[in-house]
């Protein structure tokens, strides 16, 4: 099931592209308004999801790069050892391993994760997140999905044959 590292490589491919892309054209903390609810908003975040830790004194960039260091081995082996009906659980996977590369190559590069899209209402605002988190909270979904049976795939056992 490795064929399924295409969708990581995409993922990977946008998510670094989009940093990039603000990085070079917006300042630190500037905002764009695109439609209600929605800005581009550039920020650094130090720490994990919803910027967890994110004052810890520094060690967490480490401690957040090993680990996803770690859960993208783990998730390459998942996809690997992946029987050829699990087709969504692949596609999950794929997706938090592209997410997960992306954010790390920011920590190791940068040591904090570029965020900019900015979703929000009246003055409440979520925190700012990146292509690669939204690919990890698709993929996750999507597990949380098949591991309830939707999606799956019937096998057809050899004792019913």
């Amino acid at each position: 099931m490795l064929k399924w590292l295409w969708l990581s490589l995409i993922t990977l491919i946008l998510d670094q592209w989009s940093k990039i892309a603000i990085n070079g054209s917006m300042q630190l903390y500037e905002s764009i308004a695109l439609i209600p609810g929605f800005n581009l908003t550039y920020v650094h975040n130090t720490g994990a999801a919803f910027s967890f830790l994110s004052e810890a004194g520094g060690w967490q960039r480490w401690f957040f790069a090993f680990m996803a260091f770690a859960i993208s081995i783990v998730l390459t082996i998942w996809l690997y050892r992946l029987k050829r009906n699990e087709i969504l659980l692949a596609f999950a996977l794929s997706l938090v391993l592209g997410g997960a590369i992306g954010n790390l190559i920011d920590r190791v590069a940068y040591g904090y994760v570029i965020d900019f899209l900015d979703v929000y209402y009246q003055t409440w605002h979520w925190p700012a997140f990146n292509i690669a988190d939204s690919a990890i909270c698709i993929g996750v979904f999507l597990m949380l999905l098949e591991s309830f049976g939707i999606g799956a795939a019937d096998e057809v056992e050899e004792s019913d044959q």
